[in-house]
């Protein structure tokens, strides 16, 4: 099978890091986006980012950049939608999400969430964790079929936000992964930052 493309979700504003983008930020020699482009590349087909504003700020990672196609700023389904919208221009039936502020993500991201979907025969799968007695899903990192794209744009003109709403329309699957790890640790703050850099010493890439 043709590994699927990847869309590294980089649009949201970081208001609790003062603006600007989180992704450029730096982490043990590389900005926190290089850290997903790393993990992401082998497990991906093309990746590309999705951000709004000025592209040229990435313009030293090559890849394409993907503006959100919705007004407003909607949040993350807006760049869902964007990259399914360039993945069906590639031809491919599906697309793999990151969030563009997580350095420590899983290697096996793309495999986890096809299994969660064959497993439970769902269109959509969404990353999850077992953390004590509840299951916590992390819906910016998911497999995203193309055939809902216009599904999607239609639930976004109507006002969905939340993407745990329209995903568990479809059936959502969760892909479950190891919680001690925290691979889905994202920096929000200036302390989670210094956290992520405490953490990058001792982590092999």
């Amino acid at each position: 099978m043709t590994p699927l493309p990847g869309v590294i979700l980089a649009g949201g504003q970081a208001r609790r890091m003062g603006g600007g983008d989180k992704g450029l930020l730096p982490l043990a020699g590389q900005s926190l986006i290089e850290h997903v482009i790393a993990r992401l590349t082998p497990q991906c087909g093309p990746l590309a980012i999705n951000a709004n504003g000025d592209p040229a700020r990435f313009a030293h990672l090559g890849l394409p950049v993907l503006a959100d196609t919705m007004p407003g700023h909607p949040g993350p389904l807006a760049g869902v939608l964007a990259g399914l919208d360039w993945a069906a221009g590639l031809g491919a039936p599906a697309i793999i999400t990151a969030a563009a502020d997580t350095p420590f993500l899983p290697m096996d991201l793309t495999a986890g969430l096809m299994a969660a979907a064959e497993r439970d025969g769902a269109p959509i799968a969404l990353a999850a964790t077992q953390e004590g007695a509840r299951t916590v899903r992390h819906p910016t990192f998911g497999l995203w079929p193309t055939a809902l794209a216009g599904d999607l744009r239609t639930a976004l003109e109507e006002g969905t936000r939340k993407v745990v709403v329209w995903t568990d329309r479809h059936g959502a699957a969760s892909a479950l992964f190891e919680a001690s790890a925290e691979p889905f640790f994202n920096v929000n703050t200036p302390d989670d930052l210094a956290a992520a850099r405490d953490r990058a010493g001792s982590v092999v890439p």
